[in-house]
C-alpha cells in the first residue's frame, strides 16, 4: 500500500468517527514529530499496540479485503506485572463488501458492536478439532438474547446491535451492500495479535508500505522507541 492511501483512509475514518460524535483519545492525533519527543511515559501505547492500525492482510487489495482500526486500550499477557488490564477496546471502519477474512481466537472473547453507519454482515462457524470449519450448529448471544446459529449463517447487525463471539468461533465480516461504511466497536479480553489469531487461510498481519509521502500518523507497529527514559 502507498502511504498516501493510508493517510487518506485515516482522514476518512476520523470524519466518520466525528459523524457519530465518537471522540478518540489525544494520542490519536499525535504527529510523527510529536512522537519523537515522547519518552517512557508513552510505553503503554507502544508496548500494547494502541493507536492506528491498518491492514490489507498482505493481499494488496485493501478495498476488497482489509480493515482499519484504532485500538483505544489493551492489556498485555506478556507483561502482566506492568500492564494488568484484562480487557481491550477498538473502534473500526468496515466498508461495503470489504472483507475481514475468516478467523477465530483461541483465548479472546469479544463483543462486536455496530456503532453506526451501515449494516454489518457476519458469517459464523464453529471450529472443529482440526481448526477447520465445523458443520455443527451453535448458540450465540446477540445483545443478551441467545439464539441458535447454523453453520455458515450470515447475521446482520444494524446500528446499535452487538454479538458476543466466544473463542473457537470462526467469523468473517463486511459492510452490507448499499448501506454505506460501518463504524464497528470491539470490547474484548486482551488482544494478542501475535499469538491469538487463527486465520482459515494464513495471511500477513501488516501491509508492505510504499513511502510516497510522509505519514500523517504512525501505525501501531511504527512507533519510535523513546530517546529518553
Amino acid at each position: 500500500m502507498k502511504r498516501s492511501e493510508i493517510n487518506r483512509y485515516i482522514k476518512e475514518a476520523k470524519a466518520l468517527f466525528d459523524s457519530i460524535s465518537f471522540k478518540l483519545p489525544p494520542f490519536a492525533h499525535w504527529t510523527p514529530d510529536e512522537w519523537q519527543l515522547k519518552g517512557g511515559e508513552a510505553d503503554e501505547i507502544r508496548d500494547n499496540a494502541l493507536g492506528w492500525d491498518l491492514t490489507d492482510y498482505g493481499g494488496g487489495r485493501y478495498p476488497e479485503m482489509g480493515l482499519l482500526l484504532f485500538t483505544i486500550r489493551n492489556g498485555n499477557y506478556n507483561k502482566r506485572d506492568v500492564y494488568a488490564k484484562g480487557y481491550a477496546e477498538k473502534i473500526m471502519i468496515v466498508k461495503e463488501n470489504q472483507v475481514c477474512p475468516m478467523h477465530f481466537h483461541w483465548n479472546k472473547r469479544e463483543d462486536i458492536i455496530n456503532r453506526g453507519g451501515g449494516n454489518l454482515v457476519i458469517e459464523l462457524y464453529l471450529a472443529d478439532k482440526e481448526n477447520q470449519l465445523s458443520k455443527n450448529d451453535f448458540a450465540v448471544s446477540i445483545d443478551g438474547v441467545e439464539r441458535l446459529c447454523r453453520a455458515g449463517e450470515k447475521l446482520i447487525l444494524t446500528p446499535g446491535e452487538s454479538i458476543c463471539l466466544e473463542p473457537y468461533v470462526y467469523h468473517m465480516f463486511y459492510g452490507q451492500t448499499g448501506k454505506g461504511p460501518v463504524i464497528v466497536g470491539e470490547v474484548s479480553d486482551v488482544n494478542d495479535d501475535e499469538n491469538d489469531n487463527r486465520f482459515l487461510k494464513p495471511l500477513k498481519r501488516f501491509p508492505r508500505i510504499e513511502e510516497d509521502e510522509l505519514p500523517l500518523h504512525y501505525l501501531c507497529n511504527e512507533y519510535p522507541r523513546p530517546l529518553i527514559p
